[in-house]
């Protein structure tokens, strides 16, 4: 018998805009997505993968490799399997009809990292809705690696927050993300360093922003620690993990808030 349902909110981007014009390649990050999908599984819990226009996420290939998994051979073929043919990554759900069908029936959300939730899910209304219902009733919300960055969609205006901070203009971007709902959470969220590499060797630009300062901006408290290395912090509802190597962690944190709830109710 399931113990429960979490969503799983996935990004349609394939492409970021990089300064002075132009776009560079990226999507989402296989482990980071079913990681933690398969350990809510393993756990108890139902899951199902939506996405603004309901197409599957396109997927990094640079997260594509054996060695996002640690090294274990076995994990990623299961990993890759799993995203390819499971039930849940394939059910074509869009976001706004997950809302529709109602998001009581849903215990907690998640939102895995690669680049791709940087560009759509930042400045998703149903994104936006979706996270707002969550803040309200207190329960679990798990953001990893760049999907810390889709609590920016909380935001009334939070495409206008994002095309400020393009146009380099972070007085407007302040004043726009007064009264953002995780104003003060303290958080994680991959580090400007870890990013350069991406910078340099696949979009061959930089980007407009940087994820911390950006969350910074917008009121929150974040903190990074070592690049690469796992990193989880835990504020209220909130779960955040840095980077692709806390998928493991973050899917621990999620699984214990969810259990926690379980038992309170």
């Amino acid at each position: 018998m399931s113990k429960g349902k979490v969503l799983v909110m996935g990004s349609n981007a394939t492409r970021i805009e990089i300064q002075g014009g132009g776009t560079g390649p990226m999507g989402q990050y296989l482990n980071e997505t079913v990681v933690p999908m398969l350990a809510l599984v393993g756990a108890g819990y139902e899951v199902l993968l939506a996405t603004p226009s309901g197409a599957k996420p396109y997927i990094d290939p640079a997260s594509d490799a054996v060695q996002h998994f640690g090294g274990d051979e076995a994990a990623y073929l299961r990993g890759k399997d799993f995203f390819a043919n499971d039930p849940s990554t394939n059910t074509g759900r869009t976001l706004q009809s997950v809302i529709k069908e109602g998001l009581d029936e849903y215990d907690g959300v998640f939102a895995p990292g690669g680049q791709g939730p940087v560009v759509d899910l930042m400045q998703d209304p149903d994104a936006g809705e979706i996270l707002r219902h969550f803040h309200a009733a207190g329960k679990p919300t798990a953001l990893l690696c760049h999907g810390p960055i889709v609590s920016i969609s909380a935001m009334p205006r939070a495409t206008e927050f994002r095309a400020a901070l393009i146009q380099g203009d972070r007085v407007k971007a302040a004043e726009l993300a007064k009264g953002w709902q995780y104003a003060g959470y303290k958080m994680t969220v991959y580090s400007a360093t870890e990013e350069k590499p991406i910078e340099d060797n696949i979009l061959h630009g930089k980007l407009y922003f940087n994820m911390p300062e950006t969350l910074d901006l917008a009121g929150a408290e974040t903190t990074v620690g070592t690049d690469f290395e796992p990193h989880v912090v835990v504020d209220r509802e909130l779960i955040t993990g840095q980077n692709p190597r806390s998928d493991h962690p973050i899917a621990a944190k999620l699984i214990e808030a969810l259990d926690r709830a379980s038992l309170a109710s």
